[in-house]
């Protein structure tokens, strides 16, 4: 038995909310995760597109030139049609078939490496050293390498280009697959583009619009009125925006002839002041028609205009940005309605799938110039309310961002981040508000695993709150803490320590000693010293805590229940079961009390409880809490929520613990794609649950379904947490526990130690998982028979658990049961039995009498005193040892199975052959029946009931089970394994045995003396698996020997062999000689066999 590490959920404040309960393995996995496509993304065209066929098709000609990736430059001025040429190109059927996908990224909404890395991190397996610590033009750069489709042409458009320095080299893809088309008004943007100038429309084309949006219902106004048409589309220079904004005007007031229309135009071009037209970047006649649908605004409209121009140039969300802005401003909602119309009438606005506003950039220019002519007190009030809208949104940014979280607050981070970038001094109330404004946009981020750009803007925060606050600020206090936060997720604990410490120092300064945050922080602080193992630290912060918080805020508050439970946490680590049980039970009563029955921290408090009992295998009292939490929280939070996923995956666990495999397995699998479904496929959690669905098949023996989940976990941890992270180290050991398992010894050593020097240097010396590690690598080397290796590193190992555990803790009891193994292992019987009892009776005071453990460590002493003859001291323990586990588990458990072989083989070795032969056979069917056919755990239940029917001179039978056993080894275990070289050896033994009707002690004597005679250094296993292969495959020496046994006369070590068989004998020499004499020895041999 080996130590297992556990992470079991821990709920509550400044504790990681729904952690997942993840084991550790320690017997233990694969293709790495792959990546998959990114999803095209073009916006729809619009129903008023006209014309540009030979614009259409030299683009298309532009983009194909082949061996280098192609840039095309579309460039104009604003209002051309730039973005809506390129969105009808990616939609055109004519073109569409040239590219196996498209992208799309519109500068005005963020710059290009933050969108691409949004766009593609979901779906690509970026290196987890890149994604730790990569530079952003490091991580685009190998996104555009692996960009998934992996073949095929890929259109990319980046739509909005300012100037060169928007689109840096080190940015743009390079691979000739990909077509790059970019929009932009600068002339010459680079001389490496291919650059298609974009002009105004023709004439005819222009008329063409016209008719399309003025007789949409069937009218003849352009028709009649066809030579004023003409005249009204050049004094608009032919431009798209200005004519289909005109054209929307005048279909909108049906009387107003187009004659009289122009003569507007004509008036309001000469009036036009000439600050407006510096201001404004569009021609002098695309101002003038603003201006003139500007004047046909009523009531509301124009201020709205103003109030959407103040927002960011992206889409804008209706309904969670703009309304409760308008709100804040005391707008009317009807009025509100009524304005939007209008806008939206006039093309002033675009209202995209029913909820969202885009507006083109020149009318955004436009409507900016309007607000500034209302004063810098009017811009402040829209900005403020704006500034309002945004903080709320970003406070309902959750620590665990699921899928629909990003949905629903994606379309606001562009403007959160013009917030955090022009709007600090529009915030109503900085003192509590500026904090949010970088906080949410930490969180987006955070959430998604993008921890560089996290980390951007909670240092923007810390500076932030640093210069507008001042240093003494409690918001200081805050954005070191989140910071802190932030590098403890990424166990980069030495960096989270001095800002948890210089948090509490300020905390303690500004609001003395006696105050919530500073619980808050010393709770905080404790943490991280338990995730570092550092227990004796951890501890007086978490009593601090506690006793500050019932001091300040009085027994019954939530807060108290909440270090109640985090002290409980703490001491369940330290194997402190009976310190922990009732702090448990006092926190779950407090929230039951305070919070009411239907609560999720109620359902998470169960969860914990339930996580104490299983710990101390109380599993009866356990399942009904894990499903009391399961149903909670369904019910509270819906079917959908990461909880639910975690819950489903704590009480898989406990069946798995149980030996409950078929009730574990579509628990794991729910929690698996539940957690896909809501998180996307690259985060934290989703690694969690493939290692413990990996873990499952592993303790099934299904182990070519668990090494693709353990590699993908460990990829998946990388790749998100960086490659210095406890939990990568996690799963380095599960893959070498697999490796162990499989007897690819050489493969499982670098993985261990791998994973022994990460613990080391993340968690220091003295952390119970470097124990761990040192205990794991140990059982390698016994399992290689690398004693003197392994003795050393258990003795660490259990030194270790000592000094950092205490001598009263399970994994010391573990610690000694695994060093008094390898004493077993090495016929050390007087050195191992001490351990053992030691073990027991460690067990025994810690968990009771009714533990699992209690009964492997009853078996395990047992299995000493039957290899040292002690039969009557042996089989009570056997017996004790069965019917505990019956006892605790159930009839049908493994550990059942192994109890019933363990006495099996103890009345098999004392001849009691009738009492053995049942046991040994319902041991079989049970672990057939548990762990399916082909489980090593059968392979060893056949091979011993072969042994057995061996004994008894039952060959035929026994041939047939050892045969059976072969061939699970070979499919599970592989043709190298110690087991699979054991199995082999045993059916050829029978085999021979069968066919010279002889028991294994003749069969061994003539092995022996032909060994002899062949002069072989010693008779090992692999020289008798040749003799044995030879007596099979050749008819004329199996022969020999039987007519050396039927006649008395099969040669000793003294005695020669007859003639016959020695030309066999020499035989056996030429093969076991060296290669090259091997050759020249077989020649002769074969010369002097065939030609005689």
């Amino acid at each position: 038995m080996t130590i297992m590490d556990n992470k079991s959920q821990t709920a509550f404040q400044n504790v990681t909310l729904g952690n997942n309960a993840q084991i550790e393995i320690n017997q233990t996995i694969n293709s790495p995760q792959t990546s998959t496509k990114i999803p095209s993304d073009v916006r729809l065209g619009s129903p008023n597109f006209v014309g540009r066929k030979p614009d259409l098709k030299n683009l298309h000609e532009a983009l194909q030139s082949e061996g280098k990736v192609s840039v095309c430059a579309v460039r104009g001025m604003g209002g051309v049609g730039k973005t809506e040429l390129a969105v009808q190109y990616a939609l055109s059927e004519e073109f569409q078939q040239s590219y196996l996908a498209c992208y799309w990224f519109s500068l005005n909404q963020g710059d290009l490496a933050t969108q691409i890395l949004l766009k593609a991190s979901p779906y690509l397996a970026m290196p987890e050293a890149l994604q730790k610590s990569g530079s952003l033009e490091a991580q685009v750069k190998w996104c555009w390498q692996n960009w998934h489709p992996s073949t095929g042409n890929i259109l990319v458009i980046i739509d909005d280009v300012k100037n060169l320095a928007d689109i840096p080299p080190a940015l743009m893809p390079i691979a000739a697959r990909f077509k790059v088309m970019v929009t932009t008004r600068q002339r010459n943007l680079s001389p490496s583009f291919r650059e298609l100038p974009l002009g105004i429309l023709s004439e005819a084309e222009s008329l063409e619009l016209f008719t399309k949006i003025v007789d949409a219902q069937g009218s003849s106004r352009i028709k009649n009125e066809r030579e004023t048409t003409k005249a009204i589309c050049k004094y608009l220079g032919y431009l798209p925006l200005a004519l289909e904004l005109v054209a929307n005007y005048l279909k909108d007031d049906e009387m107003l002839s187009l004659e009289d229309y122009l003569q507007q135009l004509h008036l309001e071009d000469e009036s036009l002041a000439d600050e407006m037209v510096r201001g404004i970047t569009a021609e002098k006649g695309v101002i003038a028609a603003f201006n003139l649908s500007w004047q046909r605004l009523t009531g509301l409209a124009t201020q709205l205009a103003m109030l959407l121009g103040r927002f960011a140039a992206a889409a804008i969300p209706w309904q969670d940005l703009v309304e409760p802005t308008l709100n804040s401003l005391g707008y009317e909602k009807k009025a509100v309605k009524e304005a939007r119309k209008q806008l939206a009438n006039l093309s002033l606005i675009e209202i995209e799938d029913g909820k969202n506003i885009v507006i083109h950039a020149l009318l955004r220019e436009y409507f900016r110039y309007q607000s500034q002519q209302e004063g810098d007190d009017f811009i402040h009030t829209l900005q403020q309310a704006i500034a309002s809208s945004g903080i709320a949104i970003a406070e309902t940014i959750p620590y665990t961002l699921v899928l629909a979280d990003i949905e629903r607050v994606g379309l606001a981070i562009p403007h959160l981040e013009l917030l955090s970038q022009e709007m600090l001094d529009d915030i109503p109330d900085p003192d509590n508000d500026l904090f949010w404004a970088f906080v949410g946009l930490a969180r987006f981020y955070q959430g998604q695993a993008q921890y560089n750009l996290a980390e951007r803007y909670l240092d923007n925060c810390l500076k932030a709150v640093q210069s507008r606050l001042g240093e003494n600020h409690p918001d200081v206090a805050s954005s070191l803490n989140n910071l802190a936060e932030l590098y403890r997720s990424q166990g980069r604990y030495e960096s989270a320590e001095p800002l948890y410490l210089q948090a509490l120092e300020l905390w303690q300064r500004l609001l003395g000693e006696n105050h919530p945050d500073v619980a808050t922080s010393l709770n905080n602080l404790a943490g991280l010293y338990k995730s570092q193992g550092r227990y004796e630290e951890a501890e007086p912060l978490y009593l601090q805590a506690l006793e500050l918080r019932q001091r300040l805020l009085g027994e019954n508050h939530p807060d108290v229940a909440t270090s109640l439970n985090n002290l409980a946490e703490l001491y369940r680590s330290q194997g402190r079961y009976e310190s922990a049980e009732p702090l448990y039970l006092q926190a779950l009563e407090l929230w039951q009390r305070l919070l009411g029955e239907n609560h999720p921290y109620v359902a998470s408090s169960l969860n914990n409880l339930a996580e104490l009992y299983r710990s101390q295998g109380r599993y009866e009292s356990a399942e009904p809490l894990y499903l009391k939490a399961l149903e909670l929280t369904q019910r509270l939070l819906g079917e959908n929520h990461p909880d639910v996923a975690t819950s489903l995956n704590n009480l898989a666990l406990l069946y798995k613990s149980q030996g409950r495999y078929e009730d574990a397995e579509p628990l794991y699998l729910q929690a698996l794609e539940l957690r896909r479904r809501l998180l996307g496929e690259n985060h934290p959690y989703v690694a969690s649950s493939l290692n413990n669905l990996a873990a499952l098949y592993y303790s099934q023996g299904r182990y070519e379904d668990a090494e693709p989940l353990f590699l993908q976990a460990l990829e998946l941890r990388k790749r998100l947490l960086g490659e210095n992270h406890p939990d990568v180290a996690t799963s380095l050991n599960n893959l070498a526990e697999l490796y162990r398992s499989q007897g690819r010894y050489e493969d499982a050593e670098p993985l261990y130690l791998q994973a022994l020097e990460l613990r080391k240097q993340l968690l220091g010396e003295n952390h119970p998982y470097v124990a761990t590690s040192l205990n794991n690598l140990a059982e390698l080397y016994r399992s290689q028979g690398r004693y003197e290796d392994a003795e050393p590193l258990y003795l660490q190992a259990l030194e270790l658990c000592k000094q950092l555990l205490g001598e009263n803790h399970p994994y010391v009891a573990s610690s000694l049961n695994n060093l008094a193994a390898l004493y077993y292992s090495q016929g050390r019987y007087e050195d191992a039995e001490p351990l053992y009892s030691q073990a027991l009776e460690l067990y025994r005071r810690l968990l009771g009498e009714n533990h699992s453990l209690v009964a492997l460590s009853l078996n395990n002493l047992a299995g000493l005193y039957r290899s040292q003859g002690r039969y009557e001291d042996a089989e009570p323990l056997y017996l004790q040892a069965l019917e505990l586990c019956k006892q605790l588990l159930g009839e049908n458990h493994p550990y059942i199975a192994t109890s019933l072989n363990n006495l099996a083989a103890l009345y098999y070795s004392q001849g009691r052959y009738e009492e053995a032969e049942p046991l040994y056979l319902q041991a079989l069917e049970l672990r057939k029946r548990l762990l399916g056919d082909n489980h090593p755990d059968v392979a060893t239940s056949l091979n011993n009931l072969a042994i057995f029917y061996e004994t008894q001179g039952k060959y035929n039978e026994a041939e047939n089970l050892a045969q059976q056993a072969l061939t699970i080894c070979q499919a599970v275990l592989g043709t190298q394994h110690p087991h699979t070289l054991k199995s082999l050896f045993g059916v050829k033994l029978l085999q021979v045995m069968n066919l010279l009707q002889c028991d294994k002690q003749t069969l061994i004597s003539i092995l022996q003396a032909i060994a002899q005679q062949a002069e072989l250094p010693q008779l090992n296993n692999e020289s008798a698996l040749m003799l044995l292969d030879l007596i099979t495959t050749d008819s004329e020496l199996l022969q020999n020997i039987r007519l050396s046994l039927h006649s008395d006369k099969m040669p000793t070590k003294r005695q020669k062999p007859k003639p016959s068989l020695l030309t066999w004998l020499q035989r056996i020499v030429i093969i076991l000689l060296t290669p090259f004499a091997w050759l020249f020895r077989l020649i002769r041999w074969l010369m002097r066999r065939f030609i005689r």
